[in-house]
């Protein structure tokens, strides 16, 4: 068998978070939390955004599929609340790589 290369087992968890990361939209949606203390509920989010909630529905999903934001509810809201220390950690990880 071939030489295992240290850390491929790691690329399919980046290119999840990169793929997500792809969409302006997303990235929106992620400094949107970001400028409201990190969390907000479904309905504020969709608001901000220049399309439909179906639309934000299924970006809010790819986000989270991604692991980079988190839901929960209070009341009968969905509170999406950004995972900043897990995007923070996985991209110095990636750039990290790189370094000398």
């Amino acid at each position: 068998m071939g030489e295992q290369i240290p850390g491929l087992a790691d690329l399919d968890r980046l290119d999840t978070v990169f793929a997500a990361l792809s969409h302006r939209t997303r990235r929106a949606i992620l400094v949107t939390l970001l400028a409201h203390g990190g969390s907000q509920v479904s309905g504020k989010i969709a608001v901000r955004m220049d399309h439909s909630w179906q639309t934000t529905s299924r970006h809010l999903r790819v986000l989270e599929e991604a692991g980079l934001i988190s839901v929960g509810l209070q009341g009968r809201e969905r509170v999406y609340t950004l995972n900043a220390d897990y995007m923070t950690a996985l991209l110095t990880d990636w750039t990290a790589r790189f370094e000398d």
